[in-house]
């Protein structure tokens, strides 16, 4: 992690994740709570939904590959609701094919990163997408 990203203050910020592999959501959540982010998770999109009406994310986090709502259909309802229509969704993947990211493009995705990214760019991609400080 360069010194740049380290002084990337994301803390409180609020980070939705959604996939549905158990360590992906507990490993990123644990990253995510040691920067001082607050998260939730959800493992399908249905629960999704719900979880994001209530804990109203800066950003969310969202597999693509989930069994019954894909991510690129929650990215839809996401985009066509109301109160997350303008939250920032960063699409998971186990690939970084061109493919799934204009297909996400397409479905209102804001960016795309292959899972488990490092450290430093997910505080970078959060900073970027929710307008976090840097430390003083």
């Amino acid at each position: 992690m360069t010194d740049q990203t380290e002084e990337l203050d994301i803390s409180g910020v609020k980070v939705a994740i959604v996939d549905d592999a158990k360590t992906i959501r507990m490993m990123m959540s644990h990253t995510l709570r040691n920067m001082g982010c607050e998260v939730e998770c959800a493992e399908d999109g249905y629960k999704a939904l719900g979880m994001l009406r209530r804990f109203k994310p800066d950003i969310i986090f969202l597999d693509i590959t989930m069994p019954e709502l894909d991510g690129y259909q929650t990215c839809t309802l996401i985009r066509n609701a109301e109160d997350t229509r303008n939250t920032p969704v960063i699409m998971l993947s186990s690939s970084d094919g061109i493919f799934d990211i204009a297909k996400g493009q397409a479905r209102g995705a804001t960016a795309h990163v292959t899972k488990i990214p490092p450290d430093s760019v997910l505080r970078q991609l959060i900073a970027d997408h929710t307008g976090a400080r840097r430390a003083a």
